[in-house]
Formats: C-alpha cells, sequence, structure tokens
C-alpha cells in the first residue's frame, strides 16, 4: 500500500478514537452516572459540558474532511500515482489533522487556541489541493 492510503486508514482510525476516546467516554460515563438518559443525546442539539460541545465539534471536524481526502487517495491510488511529494503532503495533513483535534480537545476555546486550530485546519486543506492539482496534472 501507498503512504497516502495508509494515511487514509490511518486518518479514519483517528476518527473513530476521537469519537470512542471523547464522544462516546463523555456520553457513556453520563448514562452510567444516571445523570442523562441516552434518549437525551439528540443529534440536532448538542447539549452538555464544554468539553463535550468541542468533542462533538472535533469529531464532526474529521468527518466533513475524511471524505475529501479518501476521494483524492481513490483517485491517486487508481491513477498510480506515486511520488514523494504526495506521500509528504499525506503524512503532513495527517500530522496537521491529528494537533487540530488535540487542540480542540485540551484547550478552552481562546483566540490563540482558534488560531492554531485554524492554522492546521488550513494545513490540511493546502494539502489536499495541492495533492488534488498534483494528480489532475499529473493525469493531463
Amino acid at each position: 500500500m501507498t503512504i497516502p492510503v495508509w494515511v487514509l486508514m490511518a486518518f479514519a482510525f483517528w476518527t473513530l478514537i476521537t469519537l470512542l476516546m471523547s464522544v462516546g467516554i463523555y456520553r457513556w460515563s453520563q448514562i452510567l452516572t444516571k445523570k442523562m438518559q441516552i434518549k437525551d443525546f439528540r443529534a440536532d442539539q448538542v447539549e452538555g459540558s464544554d468539553f463535550y460541545c468541542r468533542a462533538m465539534r472535533a469529531h464532526m471536524n474529521c468527518i466533513e474532511n475524511l471524505p475529501v481526502y479518501g476521494a483524492l487517495v481513490l483517485v491517486i491510488y487508481i491513477a498510480g500515482i506515486q511520488s514523494q511529494l504526495l506521500n509528504a503532503l499525506a503524512l503532513i495533513l495527517l500530522a496537521a489533522r491529528i494537533l487540530q483535534t488535540l487542540i480542540h480537545l485540551s484547550f478552552h476555546p481562546t483566540n490563540t487556541t482558534a488560531s492554531f486550530r485554524f492554522l492546521f485546519f488550513f494545513t490540511q486543506v493546502i494539502c489536499m489541493f495541492w495533492m488534488g492539482i498534483y494528480t489532475a496534472v499529473r493525469l493531463l
């Protein structure tokens, strides 16, 4: 398997870890301590502690970006394109994704933390654009 494919698997795994280790632990701790019932967790309205709201947002950030990266990797893989540049961009993207999530979960929102989160989000966007443009040029 290529590095971008391995990164896709790692990205998917990170998305699951984020769900289970933040949202899942919070919800089940609330349910098992009888502070909330399972029906109290509505999909259309996020309510709970500040950490829980940040955890939900961090998980959704993963969910929102995973399909875009997955589509790029699918095209790269089907086209049989391999390069050190794509490998580096994939690894940078994964590192930025993990850092964005960790900042989201670990720190209360301030201008500084939001700026760092945005920096790591924007890094991912640049990596995906660069991968897409590089692939498109190679396919022409």
